[in-house]
This record gives C-alpha cells, structure tokens and sequence, in this order.
C-alpha cells in the first residue's frame, strides 16, 4: 500500500502543484554547482510534503527504491545526497 500512496500522492502534486514547471524559474548565486537549483528544491520540496524526519528514513527509501519509477533521473543525485549530508 505504501508504494501505490507515494505513486498517487507524486501524481497528486504534479497535477494540483504544477511543481514541474515552478523550480524551473528558481536561480541562485552557487558558483561552478554540480546539481541544478532544480533538483534541490524538488528533493527538498518531496522531503517536505513526504515528512521525511531524518535521513536515516530517506535513505532506507532509496535503498528501497521507492523513487526509482518516478524521479528515475535522480536516484544517483539523491544517493549522493545523503551521502554528504550525513
């Protein structure tokens, strides 16, 4: 059930939020980045809206590769995150 609620609740926030199209106009003033301001704020913004309390629980998420068929492009930015960040 947990995967099929995480599916529904992505697919809820991309039609209610539009949050496709909202980091898209975000900048900042990092120089030389390796990430794009984009795919912070979105794992950040997931973090939020999943209530994610710790790393620990984010990264036994990814371990169970519950954001492989939806952020399929992200799985190695995240891993790296968490990675430096703990």
């Amino acid at each position: 059930m947990r995967k099929n609620y995480f599916a529904k609740l992505v697919k809820y926030m991309k039609n209610v939020y539009h949050i496709e199209n909202g980091p898209n106009k975000l900048t900042d003033l990092r120089a030389n980045t390796k990430y794009d301001t984009e795919q912070v704020i979105t794992l950040v913004l997931l973090g939020f809206l999943l209530r994610i309390k710790s790393f620990n629980e984010l990264s036994l998420m990814i371990k169970n590769n519950e954001f492989s068929k939806i952020f399929p492009f992200m799985q190695s930015f995240i891993e790296e995150f968490i990675y430096l960040w703990k």
